[in-house]
């Protein structure tokens, strides 16, 4: 009896040993595959992203981290309102100068830590929708605000004490592209600092990389990012509507000045 309960404490104790030294050699497996995964998610899905300048406080402040939905755009558009992150690469200058990788090592570290958002992208950018494709954006009205096809925004998501815009600019934000703001206009270099460049400050909708929705990190400050409710005036869409009808006027005419000519045509 003795000898059997020695060789079945050596047998538990040798497939301890086999499972200790199978995990260890299965972990270089796992750290692969969990890049991956992440890569594909960051590519495709989801991506985590983290603010590195003031120019979107009190909204978002420096080192939050935020959740980009990079699929929303694929069924719906852009809408005015909307937090997002685009690429400036062959555009923007970055807003924060960051370090070159000192060799292949920190240069993958760093890819690693851009993808779960734990340093800032090189020339990722997070900034306010303010108007989209065919609005007139101009400040200031009467009352010192920003308006959108004539309609006023109340910004009350600005920093506190901040004034919509310090300059003064009128621009109609052409087809394709996009005029974009950060909620702290005084230390943001957004569309109005880029005036001078190709587009006029606008963004192409192209360089979008998504919409940011939650802030994830620290988690005292987590919340969804929604649209504030003065974009949803109906005001703000005057000036598309008014084109509808203007459309459909001409779409009416021709069919008619078409059969009016071959009634003429037949006499």
């Amino acid at each position: 009896m003795d000898v059997v309960a020695e060789d079945t404490q050596k047998t538990a104790k040798d497939e301890k040993e086999k499972k200790k030294g199978s995990f260890w050699k299965e972990l270089p497996v796992l750290v692969v595959v969990a890049l991956v995964l992440a890569l594909v998610i960051k590519t495709f899905v989801i991506q985590a992203f983290y603010i590195p300048s003031e120019s979107m406080e009190n909204t978002l402040l420096t080192n939050d981290r935020v959740l980009v939905n990079k699929l929303v755009y694929r069924v719906r558009d852009i809408e005015r309102g909307d937090v997002v992150v685009f690429s400036g690469v062959d555009s923007w200058d970055p807003e924060v100068e960051l370090e070159e990788p000192s060799n292949a090592v920190a240069g993958f570290f760093r890819w690693v830590g851009t993808a779960f958002g734990v340093v800032p992208g090189e020339k990722d950018y997070i900034k306010r929708v303010i108007g989209v494709g065919g609005d007139t954006v101009k400040c200031c009205d009467a009352k010192g605000r920003v308006t959108v096809n004539g309609a006023p925004l109340d910004e009350d998501y600005l920093y506190p004490g901040d004034v919509p815009s310090q300059k003064f600019f009128e621009v109609k934000v052409p087809e394709g592209r996009l005029w974009v703001m950060g909620d702290h206009r005084t230390v943001s270099l957004d569309s109005r600092s880029h005036m001078g460049d190709p587009g006029g400050g606008t963004i192409p909708v192209d360089k979008v990389v998504g919409r940011a929705f939650v802030i994830v990190w620290p988690f005292s400050r987590a919340t969804t990012l929604s649209i504030p409710d003065t974009f949803s005036q109906p005001a703000l869409n005057a000036a598309a509507t008014g084109a509808v009808p203007l459309l459909a006027g001409f779409a009416g005419a021709v069919p008619l000045v078409l059969w009016r000519r071959r009634r003429l045509s037949r006499r």
